[in-house]
């Protein structure tokens, strides 16, 4: 096993973890687990008030990954601006498959959730579980935006809702 996997992520560093969204590595803590010496990084999602312990050597295989750059940033609210595809299946398998694409941690795939579950002021409602997921990928994708635009929330989630609203004209 090569030891350069482990140095990619650094104290203070914002991550993205597929279950949870952005988080921010706050230390590296060496624990001992069932007599084993292991290096973890620790996450905090601030938001959550949570704290995740991921080992070193595991924290790419599950997906752990930097912040996209600014230009997969834009690529996603390019794909805000594209009309909705929503797939002629019954909503429990759409539904899987939304939450498979927000959980993916994948920013292009929470990007389609946004887009495809986004309803003008003027359509029709939504269901709970679909505002559930609209809103679970929606808090992801603007999450990201601010870490990576170094902006707040607030900031990132009316440049979200602009693309949206603009998408509608």
């Amino acid at each position: 096993m090569t030891k350069t996997k482990k140095t990619e992520f650094r104290p203070d560093d914002f991550v993205v973890y597929p279950a949870h969204g952005v988080g921010k590595i706050m230390s590296i803590e060496e624990q001992e687990i069932a007599g084993l010496r292991l290096e973890l990084f620790v996450i905090s999602f601030e938001k959550d008030k949570m704290t995740l312990r991921v080992p070193t050597h595991k924290a790419i295989d599950i997906g752990m990954r930097g912040l996209s750059t600014p230009d997969v940033v834009s690529k996603a609210l390019d794909t805000l601006k594209g009309k909705a595809k929503v797939k002629r299946a019954m909503w429990s398998r759409r539904a899987q498959e939304y939450e498979q694409k927000i959980n993916s941690g994948d920013l292009l795939s929470i990007a389609e959730v946004v887009r495809d579950l986004h309803r003008a002021d003027d359509q029709r409602e939504q269901s709970y579980s679909e505002r559930q997921l609209y809103e679970a990928a929606l808090e992801r994708l603007t999450r990201e935006v601010a870490a990576v635009s170094g902006t707040d929330e607030a900031g990132a989630a009316k440049k979200v809702d602009d693309v949206l609203v603009g998408r509608a004209a």
